[in-house]
């Protein structure tokens, strides 16, 4: 350990002012490597903009994640977007945010058209096979972690344990779950507000790495100040980016063309994402599957495989479902013809991941100056704590859903597939036991798939 590193003397300079154009080629590398999901690239950026490159200081870049953490989508990508505000001014957090997406959106455009153009090929099949059971474990492994961060008490096992049921049993819809949820924080706020009062956390700022650009004593950069009228401006811009493509939409193709409701679909997915993509998969699943038809139960499933083995935000989901819906769909076909299939997918995704990321941006472009205002206050962050506990039972859903689709591919009427139980029950050991990294054991898995998909 560099003990030098960790606590440097606390009168070293702070690094020289960085440009726009420096930190572009940053975020840009960072959307390139952000693997690990939300974790692995809040520590990645903590290592890169704390501790190497003195940025930020780390009460003010946990300050930040503390906010991110509250807002629903996805909060690594709003952590990036906030540190280029905050750095550059609206370009800054423009560029962040949209640096840390738009390779993982190409990645998978590819992948997606990769999948479905060849995903009957034996090699291919013989990966997914092995990847499916991985992808159950790390679901069950995704809840676990929430829970066990989450559920504190009594009071918000049983909301979880309500949420599971309700959505189970019930198919409650998930909104209809969220705002159920946030009722029910915001009543135990006013009547028992010791078991919903925030606990845990990404703890405190307690190290330092020298004098940083962004320090805990900085004074606030005059384009982050809260004003009125910069809200107004942030609000009536925000509404007219989403307000402008739907209204084509519509008028374009009609409300109930494929495009216009996957505009309007990921739009709720966007505001709904509390507890990140893990939580926001099971209304995806509920409309992109259940109602609008845009793709089948295993092709969700093999599209959470691709999502989790590219870099950035998982929620990039989004994109493989845009892509399969859009390629799938016969009004795409008769747009752009039998021979544009990889045209219409390619519009398809690129439209949802607008309008699932377009939210993230205004919520931080808005909220920011805001951030010490509700900093701490319990009446914003009970309704969250109780989301939070409920996501938790919708996550366990999604696993047994995940679960239900490998082991018995051909419903319960078929036969159990014990070799992917194998599989997922290996998968969940390395998960838990020797904590393995989610890549590892999608690799792992999918190589044993393809082996034994080519030996039986």
């Amino acid at each position: 350990m560099h003990t030098a590193q960790q606590h440097p003397p606390s009168d070293i300079q702070p690094p020289a002012q960085v440009t726009l154009a420096q930190a572009f080629w940053y975020w840009l590398k960072l959307g390139f490597i952000s693997f690990g999901g939300p974790a692995g690239q809040i520590a990645l950026m903590h290592h890169d903009l704390v501790e190497k490159k003195r940025w930020i200081s780390e009460r003010r870049f946990l300050h930040a994640l503390n906010y991110c953490m509250v807002l629903p989508g996805p909060e690594a990508q709003q952590l990036a977007t906030y540190i280029g505000w905050l750095m550059h001014r609206g370009w800054g957090g423009i560029i962040a945010g949209t640096m840390f997406v738009l390779p993982s959106l190409f990645i998978l455009i590819m992948l997606s058209w990769f999948y479905i153009a060849f995903g009957d090929v034996p090699l291919v099949a013989g990966l997914f096979y092995g990847i499916k059971p991985a992808v159950t474990a790390i679901v069950v492994q995704a809840a676990h972690r929430i829970g066990s961060r989450a559920l504190k008490n009594n009071w918000l096992w049983a909301i979880a344990a309500a949420s599971f049921a309700a959505i189970f049993a019930l198919n409650v819809p998930f909104p209809a779950i969220v705002i159920g949820a946030a009722l029910l924080g915001y009543a135990g706020g006013r009547y028992a507000p010791d078991k919903f009062a925030p606990g845990g956390g990404h703890g405190k700022a307690h190290k330092t790495y020298g004098a940083a650009l962004i320090d805990d004593h900085t004074p606030t950069p005059e384009h982050a100040k809260f004003r009125w009228l910069g809200l107004v401006k942030v609000a009536v811009l925000g509404g007219l980016l989403w307000l402008l493509p739907m209204a084509l939409l519509t008028i374009n193709y009609g409300w109930d063309h494929t495009l216009t409701q996957m505009g309007w679909f990921f739009t709720k997915a966007a505001l709904l994402t509390f507890g990140g993509a893990y939580a926001v998969l099971p209304y995806v699943y509920q409309g992109a599957v259940g109602h609008y038809g845009w793709l089948t139960p295993t092709q969700m499933i093999d599209g959470l495989a691709l999502g989790e083995t590219t870099p950035g935000p998982l929620i990039m989901v989004v994109a493989f479902v845009g892509f399969i819906g859009g390629y799938m769909s016969t009004e795409l076909r008769a747009m752009f013809g039998p021979d544009m299939l990889f045209l219409a997918g390619s519009v398809a995704a690129i439209l949802v991941t607008w309008f699932t990321f377009l939210p993230s941006f205004m919520f931080i472009f808005a909220g920011g100056p805001l951030v010490e205002s509700t900093h701490g206050d319990l009446k914003f962050t009970a309704p969250l704590t109780a989301i939070t506990a409920a996501v938790v039972g919708v996550i366990l859903n999604l696993g047994l859903f995940f679960g239900y689709h490998v082991l018995w591919p051909q419903g319960f009427a078929g036969a159990f597939d014990w070799l992917s139980a194998l599989l997922a029950l290996a998968a969940t050991v390395a998960l838990f036991r020797f904590k393995r990294g989610v890549i590892e054991v999608i690799a792992a898995c999918a190589v044993v798939g393809l082996v034994l998909k080519t030996v039986l």
